[in-house]
């Protein structure tokens, strides 16, 4: 199964035992775009199973009545729309409550990326009021999320990984949150050894580059005949250039003796070159 589905299933198996927080994720599940709504009924469309049996679950704690329909491979529950408009009346929500609006809205019409891949976390609405109210109640958590227009609605989403591990926790997949996590640890272990070998990697281009212009430069002296005329202290340093040219400045420097600092070496290089360039 794919991530997201092993977080529907985590979310599926969570205990429904509180009437008060059964109508707050009833409420979450009916926000999304997944559930289309008209004069008697609303119909609420899921392909996953472990979304569809959570709703039932919770309609049958509710006693709430519903007809299951199946339409290839959607899953149907359609009910009567004065049975959840009155059970919504005048209900204020509480902050434990808003946790669970939360969860109805990722177990309604959620998904999630696999986080090997790409952090990515999603959930459609039908319009974009929806979607920024929700947004409202995450910020109250301290989770920030965006929207974007998603087919005849909007959704909204994440691409941060630690605002997406948030959101998992806030709504009790704790399973997925430290799977999650785990993959979290190991990307940016990866990240830091490929961001290493890569300046690495262009530190020792950086060297051979100036390794070789350096190089030219001795071998151009030569040709002209000029090298022998050169101080001591530059010959020693130009042939042990071009016996060693792929030597930093400071490995170059303790191969002197005595040893002489990156600095030190740096000037005699530049030295040589300036006379090459004289001679050009």
């Amino acid at each position: 199964m794919s991530f997201s589905s092993n977080v529907k299933e985590e979310l599926s198996k969570n205990p429904i035992n509180n009437k008060s927080n059964n109508i707050a994720e009833l409420y979450g599940y009916l926000l999304t775009g997944n559930a289309v709504k008209s004069d008697k009924y609303i119909d609420y469309l899921t392909e996953n199973e472990f979304n569809i049996e959570r709703f039932y679950k919770i309609l049958y704690n509710l006693q709430i009545d519903y007809e299951p329909i199946i339409k290839g491979k959607t899953y149907v529950a359609r009910i009567k729309a004065d049975d959840v408009n009155s059970l919504f009346e005048g209900v204020k929500f509480t902050e434990e409550q808003n946790k669970q609006i939360i969860k109805g809205t990722f177990c309604g019409a959620g998904s999630i990326n696999d986080p090997n891949k790409k952090y990515h976390l999603e959930v459609y609405f039908g319009t974009l009021k929806v979607a920024e109210d929700v947004i409202r109640i995450l910020n109250s958590f301290g989770i920030t999320a965006k929207t974007i227009k998603k087919n005849d609605g909007y959704s909204l989403y994440m691409k941060d990984g630690e605002e997406i591990s948030k959101f998992l926790a806030l709504i009790g997949a704790n399973k997925s949150v430290l799977e999650f996590e785990q993959i979290r640890v190991m990307r940016d272990m990866k990240n830091n050894v490929n961001r290493q070998v890569n300046c690495e990697t262009a530190n020792l281009n950086k060297v051979i580059d100036a390794a070789l212009s350096q190089i030219e430069d001795i071998k151009f002296i030569k040709k002209m005949n000029k090298f022998e005329m050169l101080p001591v202290d530059l010959k020693i340093i130009a042939d042990l250039r071009c016996e060693n040219p792929e030597a930093s400045l400071k490995e170059l420097g303790e191969m002197l003796e005595p040893k002489l600092g990156k600095s030190g070496v740096n000037h005699r290089l530049k030295k040589i070159q300036e006379i090459a360039e004289d001679l050009k």
